[in-house]
């Protein structure tokens, strides 16, 4: 989508990124735990941050859905409901949740729920995990939740000297498509049995990819998304390296006057992480259509 607006004698071009925003599995977190809020009648939590997005957060707070840690399972009411976020859990912690008395709603993205059927099956074939992904993203930390805690992690493929000979390897939703690859042809040349399921979210490729063509052919780039994203942070990476000229910023309270007003920029790309909702890239745009006129 693009705007053009008249500044003076000069028109700039905006252009929203083809693939910007919620992705399916974000949004599904995000309707079901409003859904809840009609459906039961009585105190409703995420376990942690539903999403890795500030705003929505909040939203979800001021709706009265909160967000609550492990530790403080033991302080609510029986039929209390508490809601897996989108990044899933371990397996132990799953099971820890259905031994107690609370409304347990699983709003784990399908997509990470299948790596974690993947990682257990192999698991228990036998296989070495590998995954490909970040230690302390909590999708990880819940991937190798069921796998006893025992996969090699890793993101550029300099720790493969422990990994064995049969592996499973897999990535996390969100890690960039040139990083897999990377890691798996140093895998290839040192294990003899390897499984691979390049579990990258179609979003997050489709996201990425857009985001490179437009960083291509603009003067500046803004990235929107909370700063805990990962996948928003690896927008901003991508097109940090086509157009130097990049911000990233959480909401349209980040985006700097003179950024817009730079008499050098004629044209403005826009791209959102895929827990970024429709209403912050609106409100970032009418921000910049402000500042401009």
């Amino acid at each position: 989508m693009q705007y053009f607006i008249q500044e003076g004698e000069r028109m700039k071009r905006i252009t929203l990124a083809n693939s910007a925003g919620f992705c399916f599995g974000v949004k599904r977190a995000v309707d079901t735990a409003l859904n809840m809020k009609e459906k039961y009648n009585n105190e409703i939590y995420t376990l942690g941050p539903l999403i890795h997005n500030n705003d929505v957060v909040n939203f979800l707070k001021e709706n009265s859905i909160y967000p609550i840690e492990l530790d403080d399972i033991a302080s609510l009411k029986n039929n209390d409901t508490i809601i897996i976020r989108s990044h899933g859990v371990s397996e132990e912690i799953f099971n820890v949740l259905k031994k107690t008395n609370l409304n347990i709603v699983d709003a784990t993205c399908p997509y990470v729920g299948n790596i974690h059927k993947k990682v257990k099956k192999y698991y228990d074939f036998g296989y070495h995990i590998v995954i490909v992904g970040d230690k302390n993203h909590p999708e990880v930390i819940g991937i190798n939740g069921w796998c006893n805690n025992s996969a090699v992690i890793l993101r550029n493929g300099t720790e493969l000297g422990n990994i064995s000979n049969k592996v499973c390897v897999v990535s996390q939703t969100t890690e960039r498509q040139a990083t897999w690859e990377a890691v798996l042809t140093k895998i290839i040349k040192i294990s003899k049995e390897i499984v691979a399921f390049n579990t990258i979210c179609s979003a997050t490729e489709v996201r990425q990819k857009s985001a490179e063509e437009l960083s291509k052919k603009v003067d500046a780039m803004i990235i929107i998304g909370g700063f805990n994203s990962s996948n928003t942070t690896k927008l901003y990476e991508i097109c940090k390296k086509n157009c130097e000229n990049t911000i990233y910023v959480e909401n349209l309270l980040g985006i700097p006057d003179e950024f817009i007003q730079d008499k050098n920029v004629k044209s403005i790309g826009v791209t959102a992480g895929a827990s970024t909702p429709d209403w912050i890239i609106k409100e970032a745009i009418s921000k910049i259509n402000l500042i401009l006129l």
